[in-house]
C-alpha cells in the first residue's frame, strides 16, 4: 500500500470494554483491552456504570498503549475512534477523548462505524494470513448485533439480513442467564456443550423470511422449557446442564448455517468472513471449517483477541481511511444508532 510509517491511534468505548490501539499501517504494535468486571454482578451491562468506568479507564488504557507500541503521542498521524453503533453514554467518552486529543496534537481525526471494523479486522497484518478476497460475505455475531454483509470493497458494503430482534450473542447469554449461569454465559454454553449431546432437546428453529434472523422466539421456548422440566424434576437443570448446553448450542449455529448457506447460494460467493465476539465460539468455528471441507468454501476466522470489542480493529479502519484522506471534523457526534453505509 504505501512505504511510509503512519502511526495510528485507535480508540474503542462503544459498550462495556475500553480499548486503544496503535497501528503502523496495517501491523498492530499494541491493542490494550480494559474490561468491565462490575456488570457481572448485575446480569448484564449497565449503561450508566458502563459509561462511568470508561472515564476511569480512557486515559491509562491509552497510555499504555502508546508505551507498549513504544510510540511518542507527537509521532502519531491520526486518531480514529468508535463513532457508533453503541451505548451512546459510552460512545460519547470514546468520543470526546478522541476529538481532544487530535485537536491538542493537531493531527487528522477518523469516525469509525463498529461494524465496518468487525469486517475488516480480517486485514489486520497477521503474521502469513491473507484476507478475504472481494467480494465476500460478511457474517457479524456479537451481543448487539447479527448481520450477513456483502463486501466488494472495503468501503461498500451492503448489509443481506439482519436480526429482526435479539441478537445471537444475546440469545447465547440469556440461555445461560434461564440456567442460573454468570454473565457473561455464552462462552460458558460453549464450554459445556462441548461435553453435552447437541440431540438431546429439541428447540424450534424460527421461520424468517429471506436472510433475516430472529431469536426472541426461540429465547421464549428455552424459557418455558426450563420452567417446565424444572416443575417436574427441581435439580432438572443442574443434572443435564451439558445436554441441555449442547442443544441449545445446536439450534443457534443451525440457524446462523442455514441462513449462510442461503445466502451463498443467493450471491454464489463462496469466500465468507466472520467477525464478532460470538466468532469466538468452538462450535461456529467448527461447522465453518467443515464448511470449507463439505461445500467448497473459503473461510476466514479472526484471531481470538479480533473477535470481542477491540481498538485495533478500528485501527485498520482507521488506516484504510488515512489513506483515502476521508477525515471527520470536530463537529462529529456519537451516534447509538449507526448502520453500515450510513
Amino acid at each position: 500500500m504505501t512505504d511510509k510509517k503512519n502511526y495510528i491511534l485507535a480508540i474503542e468505548s462503544s459498550c462495556d470494554d475500553t480499548s486503544a490501539a496503535v497501528l503502523c499501517n496495517t501491523k498492530v504494535l499494541s491493542n490494550v483491552v480494559a474490561t468491565q468486571e462490575i456488570h457481572r454482578q448485575y446480569g448484564g451491562v449497565v449503561p450508566e456504570l458502563a459509561s462511568r468506568a470508561h472515564q476511569q479507564n480512557i486515559v491509562p488504557v491509552v497510555h499504555q498503549a502508546l508505551a507498549k507500541a513504544n510510540i511518542d503521542k507527537k509521532q502519531l498521524s491520526a486518531i480514529a475512534f468508535t463513532r457508533g453503533p453503541g451505548l451512546m453514554g459510552s460512545l460519547l467518552v470514546g468520543t470526546s477523548f478522541a476529538k481532544s486529543l487530535a485537536l491538542g496534537l493537531n493531527i487528522p481525526l477518523i469516525e469509525v462505524n463498529h461494524m465496518e471494523a468487525h469486517i475488516l479486522a480480517h486485514f489486520i497484518e497477521d503474521g502469513d494470513k491473507t484476507p478475504p478476497k472481494f467480494p465476500f460475505l460478511g457474517m457479524t455475531i456479537s451481543g448487539g448485533h447479527t448481520q450477513i454483509v456483502k463486501v466488494c470493497d472495503h468501503f461498500d458494503m451492503e448489509i443481506l439480513g439482519e436480526t429482526l430482534d435479539d441478537a445471537v450473542g444475546e440469545a447465547f447469554d440469556k440461555s445461560a442467564k434461564l440456567m442460573g449461569l454468570p454473565y457473561p454465559g455464552g462462552p460458558l454454553v460453549d464450554k459445556y456443550s462441548k461435553l453435552g449431546n447437541p440431540n438431546a432437546f429439541e428447540f424450534p428453529k424460527p421461520k424468517v423470511d429471506g436472510l433475516n434472523f430472529s431469536f426472541s422466539g426461540l429465547k421464549t421456548s428455552i424459557l418455558y422449557f426450563l420452567q417446565r422440566e424444572t416443575q417436574k424434576n427441581p435439580a432438572f437443570v443442574e443434572e443435564n446442564i451439558n445436554d441441555i448446553c449442547a442443544s441449545v448450542q445446536y439450534t443457534i449455529l443451525e440457524i446462523l448455517m442455514d441462513k449462510l448457506t442461503l445466502a451463498v447460494e443467493q450471491t454464489g460467493i463462496q469466500e465468507i468472513a466472520i467477525g464478532g465476539g460470538v466468532a469466538a465460539n468452538s462450535g461456529i468455528r467448527a461447522r465453518l471449517k467443515e464448511a470449507e471441507e463439505k461445500m467448497g468454501w473459503k473461510t476466514y476466522i479472526p484471531k481470538f483477541e479480533y473477535c470481542t470489542d477491540n481498538a485495533a480493529m478500528i485501527g485498520i479502519v482507521g488506516y484504510l481511511k488515512f489513506l483515502k484522506g476521508d477525515f471527520t471534523n470536530q463537529s462529529v457526534a456519537a451516534k447509538a444508532r449507526y448502520a453500515i453505509g450510513s
